[in-house]
């Protein structure tokens, strides 16, 4: 049994609040119902599932989102950026000491997952003499559960090689149950010999969906290098509501600037500026320290326009329409919160009808092309989706189907409410979400499920 999940967005809380243990305890609740209805055959009998594969698919911790950025003032000399050159030591310093804080601050959950790799948690029925499952017994058979890594846009720094980096991806191995050697996580499957025969034994083709995004990913620079989507997370969403609390939190509420601790988890996106507004208003917030609150967001949209690793870019360089019209609202100037809010609005209802998906794009791979993949799997795009891609005559003349997978995310999300979305109210809850895959007579023969959840803590 294979299981795919990603983008479980695992942060030092500095910047944003991760999902909580919870969704990671209702994981190991239903990999533990899936473990036992997987060792019923496909000729009706019962035999214990021999193992189980968990694939990370990217974006799982997520050094990005975080405060830790800002330790050294600007201008310093060991000023770190992801865009800043990886092969110094004080880059890899400032990726130990993010990871070292993520890893603490979700110490819970990733036990969970520990104690997953060690048996401690899965466990089947025995079977009985007659090829059923045995029921008199308190027996049970330890379930072996190995947990693969592959990297994302969020976590590409575990790709770089070199001893700084292998030391951290040591801790990460442990602290998390690993399968994975110290050497750079993969971020394509033909990096890793493991990952590999993992997909070829189940007819599974999946990448973490980044390479898709040039927002998110230089086709230019490969994985071993930042993008335009870090420094727009650091220098705006990370980086404004320290700048706030560092020039005005003796006159502002802690609540109100821990509020904007947490533009990562608004969603859609788009209403990142309605999240701010609608902050403001809640708190009672004056209008001198609002325009104060807003030359800020100003001054940070400037100083990103004049960032290196922007100017570098090359002017061919296309956005996709999101991405457009997220930059154009953090970057509007000489507007109150409000107009902007209008504008977002306006764009939500000409522009934002539907959901970005990768479907194509899978229509493009290798493994699609071949028919060496009946199913196709990508993360990224937070966006839970199956598409039906291709069905093809097979032996005995049953079709044979390719889908498209999409495993979304895990995540705490601060939605928009519909009604009277004026008033700027966002409803918090949490989602998760994963795919599995059986191979050979596992669940009867079934080769796929889906399951995507919702709650509340």
């Amino acid at each position: 049994m294979l299981i795919i999940v990603s983008d479980l967005h695992l942060v030092d809380g500095t910047s944003g609040t991760p999902i909580t243990a919870g969704a990671f305890k209702l994981f190991a609740d239903r990999i533990n119902e899936l473990a036992s209805s997987a060792s019923w055959r496909s000729d009706g009998t019962y035999r214990p599932l021999e193992g189980i594969d968990i694939l990370l698919m990217g974006d799982i911790l997520d050094p990005l989102h975080s405060t830790h950025w800002f330790t050294e003032s600007p201008g310093q000399q060991s000023i770190v950026r992801p865009w800043t050159d990886n092969r110094s030591p004080d880059f890899s310093a400032k990726i130990s000491e993010i990871t070292k804080a993520i890893l603490q601050h979700n110490a819970d959950s990733l036990k969970i997952l520990r104690d997953l790799s060690v048996g401690k948690l899965i466990q089947v029925m025995p079977a009985d003499p007659h090829g059923g499952m045995a029921g008199d017994t308190n027996e049970r058979i330890p379930v072996p559960v190995r947990i693969h890594y592959m990297v994302g846009n969020h976590d590409w720094y575990y790709h770089l090689p070199g001893p700084q980096f292998d030391s951290i991806r040591a801790e990460i191995v442990k602290a998390m149950g690993l399968s994975n050697p110290i050497t750079p996580f993969p971020h394509e499957a033909h990096e890793s010999e493991v990952i590999h025969d993992l997909f070829e034994r189940y007819k599974v083709y999946a990448q973490h969906g980044d390479l898709f995004d040039p927002f998110n990913y230089d086709a230019r620079l490969g994985r071993n290098a930042s993008s335009l989507g870090d420094a727009l997370s650091i220098e705006m969403i990370n980086r404004f509501p320290v700048e706030v609390k560092r020039r005005l939190g003796e006159t502002l509420s802690p609540e109100l600037v821990n509020s904007l601790h947490e533009l990562f988890n608004v969603r859609p996106t788009l209403a990142t500026p309605l999240w701010i507004s609608g902050q403001l208003r809640q708190n009672n917030v004056p209008q001198k320290e609002q325009k104060k609150i807003k030359g800020i967001w100003d001054e940070l949209g400037e100083e990103f326009l004049h960032l290196d690793i922007v100017r570098a870019a090359d002017k061919s360089f296309k956005f996709d329409a999101v991405d457009a019209m997220q930059l154009l609202l953090q970057l509007t100037k000489r507007t109150s919160f409000k107009t902007i809010d209008d504008i977002v609005f306006w764009i939500r209802e000409k522009f934002m009808s539907g959901n970005i998906t990768f479907a194509n794009n899978a229509l493009k791979e290798a493994a699609f092309l071949d028919r060496s993949a009946q199913f196709i799997v990508y993360g990224h795009t937070h966006h839970h989706e199956i598409v039906p891609l291709d069905s093809y005559p097979g032996i005995k003349k049953n079709p044979t189907n390719q889908i498209y997978f999409n495993t979304g995310t895990w995540h705490t999300y601060y939605d928009l409410a519909v009604f009277k979305p004026r008033e700027q109210k966002f409803i918090s809850y949490q989602v998760l979400s994963y795919v599995t895959f059986f191979k050979d007579d596992q669940r009867g023969g079934r080769r796929f499920e889906t399951w995507s959840g919702s709650f509340s803590e």
